[in-house]
């Protein structure tokens, strides 16, 4: 069997490489190829491109580089047709991804599309699942309600678990007690994103806020998470006197409270059990304020919720702080709470505790691999 995956980003490229391995343990002969990263090179997939020449985010981003989106989606379809997957399996980054369903269902009839992770229709775009369906014989999704969303429009979507629980399982798993062991003043975890622009936006703002926490409760200290394949000298300007950590999931298991820029980290720092307030930036509020948030809120976001963990809980488990809201004052005020409010902080960790039940304990990407091989 012969496999295509596309994988666009970093945490593509992990859930990806894992789903190899998954799959290469049901099917020791199978060939992969595909477009991704150095964990799925490390799986033994023959690459035709490197993610980090395909991550462009953002309307600036994709116009100041249209010479290599067009170069990336040529590369794609003339290895679609050179190679002939038996299955195409899309991990995520759907704008590239569901072009590319679309040409292998013109031009390889044969080819069967498995979405793995797809996108994020239930909180913004809606009208994309009719597309998704469409172009794929097996959706495969990451979170428990996924199935029902798929359903009220009369599609079948499969749960086969959550990838980033069950990273956190495997993290947990190695570790040993002492380096678990709590700090000896506590910490304030900043998350600012994985993108350097985002990073630029929220990073200032998260480290000034923390700075006058500090003020008041001089035994604090206030670490920074570095991204993946950002350099450390493009955080030094901004840190005055933070410190710097490459180990994410060490650091939020030490953590008394984490700021975190809203994404996949507020999910990952929820079922580490570490309390958390998010934020994001959205520069049009500068402008529009209150009504940026509203739009969003009412337009985009399931249940009124911006963030992953208030989306599963379907409550304000944390407090999200975007837009016109994520200010200095607002982060300090809510770092303050988290820090010495005993009842708060043991109520959010409670819902913590309940999201890790919600996702269930199956392994994603082994439950993926048997849905694909069946």
């Amino acid at each position: 069997m012969k496999y295509f995956l596309i994988a666009g980003e970093a945490s593509g490229d992990l859930h990806a490489s894992n789903l190899i391995a998954a799959l290469r343990e049901k099917d020791a002969h199978a060939v992969f190829v595909g477009m991704g990263g150095d964990k799925m090179a490390g799986q033994g997939c023959r690459l035709v491109q490197d993610y980090r020449q395909m991550a462009f985010m953002g309307v600036v981003a994709v116009l100041s580089n249209l010479h290599k989106v067009y170069r990336n989606f040529q590369i794609a379809k003339h290895s679609l047709l050179d190679e002939r997957p038996d299955i195409l399996v899309l991990v995520d980054y759907p704008s590239f991804n569901l072009r590319m369903a679309a040409f292998c269902r013109k031009h390889l009839p044969k080819t069967r599309i498995v979405y793995y992770i797809p996108p994020k229709v239930w909180a913004w775009k809606t009208w994309r699942i009719h597309k998704i369906a469409r172009l794929s014989d097996e959706i495969l999704g990451i979170f428990p309600f996924e199935p029902a969303f798929y359903a009220r429009y009369g599609y079948s979507c499969r749960y086969v678990g959550n990838p980033t629980a069950d990273s956190i399982r495997a993290w947990q798993s190695q570790q040993k007690r002492t380096d678990l062991d709590d700090e000896k003043q506590p910490v304030i975890a900043l998350l600012p994103g994985s993108r350097r622009s985002e990073i630029s936006h929220c990073l200032p703002t998260m480290l000034a806020a923390a700075r006058e926490v500090v003020r008041q409760q001089p035994q604090v200290k206030v670490v920074v998470t570095a991204a993946p394949g950002v350099e450390d000298s493009f955080y030094e300007p901004m840190l005055d006197g933070a410190t710097l950590t490459h180990d994410t999931y060490l650091l939020l298991s030490k953590a008394r409270v984490a700021v975190v820029n809203s994404g996949t980290a507020t999910l990952e720092t929820a079922l580490l059990g570490c309390p958390e307030t998010a934020v994001y930036h959205i520069a049009a509020s500068r402008f529009f304020g209150k009504k940026v948030v509203d739009w969003f809120k009412h337009h985009l976001f399931k249940d009124g919720y911006f963030t992953l963990v208030n989306i599963l809980t379907k409550r304000e488990t944390i407090k999200e702080l975007i837009a016109e809201q994520f200010t200095q004052e607002k982060i300090a005020t809510e770092l303050s709470r988290l820090l010495s409010d005993e009842p708060y902080r043991k109520q959010m960790q409670e819902q913590f505790a309940a999201l890790r039940t919600l996702l269930g304990d199956q392994p994603a990407a082994q439950t993926a691999a048997q849905t694909i091989l069946e």
